[in-house]
This record gives structure tokens, C-alpha cells and sequence, in this order.
């Protein structure tokens, strides 16, 4: 793997709006709309996916839209801090943002759902939310808040781990300090005894060098871009299984996107829609590109088992769910759909 493949893009910080202004010589004016995110910048070529998604989903739409609609894509959180994105998107201080849906939990309690561990056990299952009753019932919670999802992308993660025993079986999380990724896997590693942090993945190199965290579980791509094999002896791979399914679709404020030409608002769903299965294809590479990196720099990688992953099943089922949908009719309601899609 090439090292642009974690080039981060550097650019000028801009106040989150939407403008819109005239270009020399055009014959119209263009509305500039701004996409933010937390991970690394590269191309549209190279780098992680999720930028590259960003850039793709633009070049496409500028191109369908005839140029009305332009895009700047700000990686790394430089036009505004991670948790602050959905807030800004649900007020229409932020247009576009690529967003671990969890990460809005605290706001939306509906969205913890997308990181529930061991509820979503594969990529295809996954895709099949967006047109099922528990995509069209989340869909419509989030965009009552003032939020519209544009693209359903999704990742398995893994776990690395500055200890030299892989974390497989829930006894192996037992009194270790562990970054899950959202509320409800916080749940699932402390009823297995684990002492959990919270913070956004972009944060966690410093955790892990610090000290803070022995371990953490994110996506596999994250896994990569962060660089977190420097700082790892173990590696739990997503590769052939994973408790950690992640929903960390492309986002779009509400108030934004109501107030674009219908045709331009039939452009960026259709681009949405085409990018979700190029993002799965990329997300998958990625599943299996992160267990090759680290095993170069002699991190030990390992699997996860059909055992280990029931054994996590069971602990999720009596914590992590059930403290889901004791919380209100809707979370109760949520999870029951979620459970119908095979």
C-alpha cells in the first residue's frame, strides 16, 4: 500500500454555510455546499474511502447538476470539531457531513441503534435496513431532527489492542481499558468486566499512546488511516466476522437540502444511492488490507470464531439490548425491526 493512501489534505478552515455566489464568467450562479468529516484527506484517488466517497459523491453530482451545485469536502475536522457535526447539521449550520451515526446518540437516542453490537453481522444485512421497515422508521426519526441520510455506508471493525492477547472471548476484555465505539458497546465490554472510554476514532492514537486505552475497536478502515499498528501487538480482525458493525452513512441537513431545486435534491439521492455499494466493496478491501498492514509490522492478527462471536452475542442480548429498548416504546420498537432483517 502506497503512503498516500494516508496523505492528509491540508485547507483553510471556512465558517459551516451554505452559499451561494457567482463565478467569473459562468452564467449562473453556483451553490456551494460544504462536506465535513473526521478522517483523513486524500484524493479522489487514493486515501481512505470515506474520503475518497465524499469527493466521488461530489465530482458526480456537480457533474449531474450541470455545476449549480459545487462541493469542499473538509477532512480531518478541520471546518468543525467531530461531535459537533450532527448538531450543526440539524440546525443548518453545516450542510454535508460523513458521521458515525452513533456518535449523535447523545442527542438522538434513536441513532445509538447503529452501533448495537452483534446486531448487524454482515455487509448484506446491513444494505437491507435501508429499505426495511427499521431503515424507513430510523430514517424518519433522524430526519425529523432536522437531518437526512443520503448514503447508508457501512463497516465492520476490529479490535488493536496494545496487549499481547488478542481480545476473541469476553473474558478477554476483563479489567482492560477499551474504546468501543458507542453507548452500546460501552455496555456489551463492561458486563464482560472491561473498563470502557469514550472518544471519536480520531482521538484514539493518543489514547493508546498515553496510556489511556490498552485497547480499541473501530473499523477497519480507521484501523489503517489512523495508524494504530505503530502502537499495536495484537490485531482482532473483521475479516471473517465481527461483533462491531458500524452505520456511518453520509449525511445531509434538512433545511439544506429543502431548499435546492428538485432537481438538484433527485441528483444528490441518486448519487447517494450509487455510492452505497462502491463504499461496501471499499469497506470490504479494507477488511482485509488492515489484517495484511499489521501482520507486516508483526502485530499478531487473529479471527474471531462462530464461538466467540455467539459468546458475545449472548452478553450484548442481556446488556446492551436490553438496556436499549428499556428506554422508551420507539427504542423497543427499533430494535424488534432491526431483529426482522435476516
Amino acid at each position: 500500500m502506497s503512503i498516500d493512501r494516508r496523505n492528509v489534505l491540508s485547507g483553510l478552515i471556512a465558517a459551516p454555510a451554505l452559499l451561494t455566489l457567482t463565478r467569473e464568467g459562468a452564467a449562473q450562479s453556483a451553490t456551494i455546499i460544504k462536506i465535513s468529516h473526521q478522517f483523513p484527506g486524500g484524493t479522489i484517488d487514493q486515501g481512505d474511502f470515506r474520503d475518497r466517497l465524499c469527493r466521488r459523491f461530489a465530482q458526480e453530482v456537480e457533474k449531474q447538476t450541470n455545476g449549480s451545485l459545487k462541493f469542499e469536502v473538509y477532512a480531518n475536522s478541520s471546518l468543525m470539531k467531530t461531535n459537533a457535526q450532527f448538531s450543526a447539521l440539524r440546525k443548518g449550520a453545516l450542510d454535508m457531513s460523513l458521521y458515525p451515526l452513533a456518535y449523535a446518540g447523545g442527542e438522538v437516542y434513536a441513532c445509538n441503534i447503529g452501533l448495537m453490537p452483534c446486531l448487524v453481522t454482515s455487509y448484506e444485512q446491513g444494505a437491507r435496513w435501508k429499505t426495511s421497515p427499521i431503515g424507513k422508521a430510523l430514517s424518519k426519526i433522524v430526519e425529523d431532527k432536522g437531518v437526512k441520510i443520503i448514503a447508508w455506508i457501512w463497516q465492520a471493525g476490529g479490535v488493536a489492542s496494545r496487549r499481547t492477547q488478542p481480545i476473541l472471548a469476553p473474558e478477554d476484555v476483563k479489567g482492560v481499558k477499551i474504546r468501543g465505539g458507542s453507548r452500546e458497546m460501552d455496555l456489551m465490554f463492561t458486563a464482560a468486566g472491561g473498563q470502557v472510554s469514550t472518544m471519536p476514532s480520531n482521538e484514539i492514537y493518543i489514547g493508546m499512546q498515553t496510556g489511556a486505552l490498552d485497547s480499541a475497536v473501530t473499523s477497519s478502515t480507521s484501523l489503517i488511516s489512523f495508524r494504530l499498528e505503530e502502537l499495536s501487538k495484537t490485531l482482532t480482525a473483521a475479516r471473517k466476522g465481527s461483533f462491531w458493525f458500524m452505520l456511518e452513512p453520509l449525511l445531509m441537513s434538512k433545511a439544506v437540502f429543502d431548499s435546492l431545486k428538485p432537481e438538484q435534491q433527485k441528483a444528490i439521492l441518486d448519487v447517494g444511492a450509487a455510492m452505497e455499494p462502491w463504499g461496501t466493496t471499499e469497506a470490504k478491501k479494507d477488511d482485509e488490507e488492515v489484517a495484511k498492514i499489521y501482520a507486516a509490522k508483526g502485530v499478531t492478527v487473529a479471527d474471531l470464531s462462530e464461538q466467540n462471536l455467539a459468546a458475545w452475542r449472548k452478553i450484548s442480548e442481556e446488556s446492551a439490548w436490553k438496556d436499549f429498548a428499556a428506554k422508551s416504546t420507539e427504542a423497543a420498537d427499533l430494535l424488534k425491526l432491526a431483529r426482522e432483517v435476516a
